[in-house]
């Protein structure tokens, strides 16, 4: 492949406690890194398909972590921007003994909520086959306004156009989320979810995950990808990708540690099977055994696997 993938949206400083606790009972955080677009970048780089990634962190400390750490994995970090009048996300994490995990985040004004609409209309997209946008960017202007700009722009381009809506309730203060996602929705080819983040949209239907994949599907997207954690992912898409167009594939059994970046960790691997030409059920249990491998350490992208350990783990 000579085209690119170009993912879109935040990164973050993830502060990961020290073992599971109520984040009122922790003693010391270690600093990792995070957020949900940016997580999808490195996935997609250690499967061997490296991005563009576009996104804003602070010049500080912490925006020099992550810039550095972007590099490292091989993330194409042309269209990273650094802004000298505001600071880097962070967002703190809390653990449960099953490594469930939940969220408390800093990012009011922060950097990646300063995404510019002008920039969106000069990014080039040749040379790009997929754009991949995460959903937090639609809670605050003026990201939410590029992030639209540059969704409809690479729409009308016939890129594929894939989104997240990663539903934080906590962080939509400014926008209404359920009519957020359906506009993003109208301009995404394939969406992957979680029932609760649908939910959260108004896509609640009777949580039957044909039922709400359908009702998603009537808003536009072709392809929906539905994860449901330890039960594995449900997809269906309407004849996008060779073979089968519903797919229900179980989750892979592994002794999870933390699930943290596990849904970022399917998406890239989606993605990559997918823009490889894999079947729409191919491409679920890879990106099944991708989630799967991910949650066996802590940290949203430290167990994220290569190519070869997929294989290696589904042989």
């Amino acid at each position: 492949m000579t085209d690119r993938a170009l993912v879109v949206g935040e990164t973050l400083v993830d502060m990961l406690p020290a073992g599971p606790a109520p984040l009122s009972q922790v003693d010391r955080f270690d600093r990792r890194f995070g957020g949900g677009p940016a997580n999808v970048a490195v996935g997609l780089s250690r499967l061997g398909d490296s991005p563009l990634f576009w996104t804003r962190v602070g010049a500080d400390p912490f925006g020099d972590f992550l810039v550095g750490r972007l590099a490292d994995e091989g993330v194409l970090t042309d269209l990273v921007e650094r802004d000298d009048e505001a600071r880097t996300g962070l967002a703190f994490v809390s653990l449960d003994e099953s490594g469930e995990r939940a969220f408390s985040f800093y990012r009011d004004g922060s950097a990646d909520t300063r995404l510019s609409p002008d920039r969106a209309g000069d990014i080039p997209l040749s040379g790009v086959d997929w754009v991949h946008v995460g959903g937090l960017l639609l809670a605050a202007d003026p990201s939410r306004s590029a992030t639209l700009r540059l969704a409809r722009r690479a729409s009308r381009a016939g890129i594929t156009v894939s989104f997240d809506p990663n539903a934080r309730p906590e962080l939509w203060t400014e926008f209404d989320y359920g009519r957020s996602v359906r506009t993003m929705l109208g301009l995404a080819d394939v969406v992957k979810a979680s029932p609760a983040d649908l939910a959260e949209a108004g896509f609640a239907v009777n949580g039957d995950p044909t039922d709400v994949a359908a009702a998603v599907a009537d808003v536009g997207p072709h392809t929906i990808l539905l994860t449901l954690g330890a039960d594995g992912a449900y997809a269906t898409s309407a004849g996008a990708w060779p073979g089968t167009t519903e797919v229900a594939q179980p989750g892979y059994d592994v002794e999870t540690v933390d699930t943290t970046g596990a849904g970022d960790a399917f998406l890239a691997g989606a993605i990559a099977a997918l823009r490889a030409g894999e079947s729409l059920d191919n491409a679920v249990a890879f990106a099944n055994a991708v989630a799967a491998l991910t949650t066996t350490e802590r940290g949203a992208v430290e167990a994220v696997p290569t190519r070869s350990v997929v294989r290696a783990f589904r042989s």
